[in-house]
């Protein structure tokens, strides 16, 4: 499934794979031009015929209770910011805010704190 073109390169295109990291099976939204490896199935590293390190795992916003959809990644590549509802568990209560999300080449996405 393609999400969208790649804002890092020219040609690429955003496509959803399937990996397995600790045992839990996780989407990761890669360049085409993107070709990742791994040894012990938990670190992910660029090979060296790649030429774009494009990448936005699906669970890159967990600690915040926020997985990534197809749609928020299409959005985000689109508008390179997108407004987003996280969650905090702060002294034992659940409390929701929205923040806005942009693009990192590091990272993938990193989140606006004002």
């Amino acid at each position: 499934m393609i999400l969208g073109k790649c804002p890092y390169c020219e040609d690429g295109k955003i496509e959803v794979r399937d990996k397995e990291v600790r045992g839990k099976k996780v989407k990761l939204y890669a360049c085409s031009n993107a070709h990742w490896m791994s040894e012990d199935g938990e670190m992910y590293e660029l090979t060296p015929e790649s030429s774009c390190g494009f990448k936005i795992w699906q669970n890159s916003l967990a600690r915040y209770g926020k997985w990534l959809t197809y749609k928020e990644v299409r959005q985000l590549l689109e508008d390179e910011e997108l407004e987003v509802e996280l969650l905090s568990k702060k002294y034992g209560k659940k409390i929701y805010y929205t923040k806005s999300i942009i693009l990192n080449e590091e990272y993938g996405v990193s989140v606006l704190w004002d």
